[in-house]
């Protein structure tokens, strides 16, 4: 296990510069949107994007992986990101839209180069520890986001913030280029590429990955539709301050994120599928919770709600890359978690609009209530599909 240390180490940083990155726009979008005269509200349309191009980048890296190495894509990767903050600094709309474009595409590649080298250097009773301690780059980047950029904001404003994060991009990449001899020595001599698309058909014409992909659709719409809807919910619907609104939606990062850690490591003992089908119950009950919130609730009984689904919405993302990784065949993890990447953040852009859409028609509680229902489906589907034997091969 002490071979992996160095790459579980170098993924998990590269997640975070990457995460980071992508939460930068949405930290400093009201000082953005002041000065291009622009609706703040267009921060979903530019998540969306983001999302929608990653899911894209996501497919088309995995011949490169394979062909150029996982971690020169991840250096790729993170160019991109510099490339994308650097535009942003350009203070005009149509950079901004540049921007988003370039930092999805830097978002696209990262899971599946991450399952690449990892499915090389960990024993596979391991993964699901290791998948789970690389996708804490994701709550630790976005929380490193909401410190450094209010301070950079200040500092430097927001073109200056932007500098500084691309030049951390870069710095990172250079850093990276130190591990990358060994890195992807081991992990590009296996077979070439067998196509992405035929990781596709593979992924669904295999039962559990199918099972598993289309329910990692509905759950990042849980777990989207709560990060980045959160605080809006609490402070027009529970007449919360944005500041203890912003305090709850942090806690249950923190707690989500010792959760996931902790699913890591039972997933490792336990069926995998059966474990994110009752991780789906609890999700659904906590979306239910929150939904059922009112203006009167003490603020005590909000916090419960909150941190609670918020511990296991965002607790499921690495059992679910492992089980990918655990399921592919020997040498086309990447590509077969390109697929996973795809089919996942396909929920990233689809869901928070629809959640929108419910919430202006009908009401907030409304919208919770819809995901909690897709949710409950997609966890006793894979409940379900976890007590029935594998077909014989």
């Amino acid at each position: 296990m002490h071979r992996a240390v160095v790459p579980v180490a170098t993924m998990l940083a590269i997640q975070v510069m990457i995460s980071l990155s992508v939460l930068a726009l949405s930290v400093m979008m009201p000082a953005v949107a002041q000065d291009l005269a622009i609706d703040p509200k267009l921060v979903g349309v530019f998540t969306a994007i983001i999302y929608g191009v990653a899911a894209v980048t996501a497919l088309a890296a995995a011949e490169p992986i394979v062909r150029l190495g996982a971690v020169r894509i991840c250096q790729a990767a993170l160019l991109m990101a510099a490339i994308g903050l650097a535009f942003n600094a350009l203070s005009m709309v149509a950079a901004t839209v540049i921007a988003v474009i370039f930092i999805g595409a830097a978002q696209g590649p990262i899971n599946p180069a991450s399952a690449h080298v990892l499915a090389a250097r960990v024993p596979r009773a391991w993964f699901g520890m290791v998948f789970s301690l690389k996708q804490t780059g994701v709550p630790i980047g976005f929380a490193l986001a909401g410190l450094i950029f209010p301070l950079l904001l200040q500092l430097v404003g927001w073109r200056g913030a932007s500098l500084v994060a691309a030049a951390a991009a870069v710095a990172t990449a250079l850093v990276v280029e130190l591990l990358r001899p060994s890195l992807d020595t081991v992990v590009t001599a296996g077979k070439p590429s067998v196509g992405i698309w035929r990781s596709v058909r593979f992924v669904f014409a295999h039962r559990e990955l199918r099972v598993l992909g289309l329910s990692a659709i509905v759950y990042v719409i849980a777990q989207h539709t709560f990060t980045f809807y959160l605080v809006t919910y609490l402070y027009e619907h529970c007449g919360l301050s944005i500041a203890r609104a912003g305090f709850l939606l942090s806690a249950s990062q923190i707690v989500g994120t010792a959760v996931r850690l902790v699913s890591g490591g039972i997933s490792d003992r336990l069926p995998r599928m059966q474990l994110l089908g009752w991780t789906g119950v609890g999700m659904t009950a906590g979306c239910i919770a929150v939904g059922l919130l009112e203006p009167d609730t003490p603020f005590w009984l909000i916090g419960l709600a909150v941190v609670g689904y918020g511990a296991v919405v965002i607790s499921w993302n690495g059992t679910s890359q492992a089980e990918f990784a655990h399921l592919s065949p020997p040498g086309e993890a990447a590509a077969v978690a390109s697929v996973q990447t795809a089919l996942a953040f396909s929920g990233a852009v689809i869901g928070p609009p629809i959640f929108a859409l419910i919430a202006s028609l009908a009401s907030y509680r409304m919208a919770f209530f819809a995901v909690a229902l897709c949710v409950f489906i997609a966890a006793v589907w894979q409940i379900a599909a976890a007590r029935r034997p594998a077909p014989s091969s």
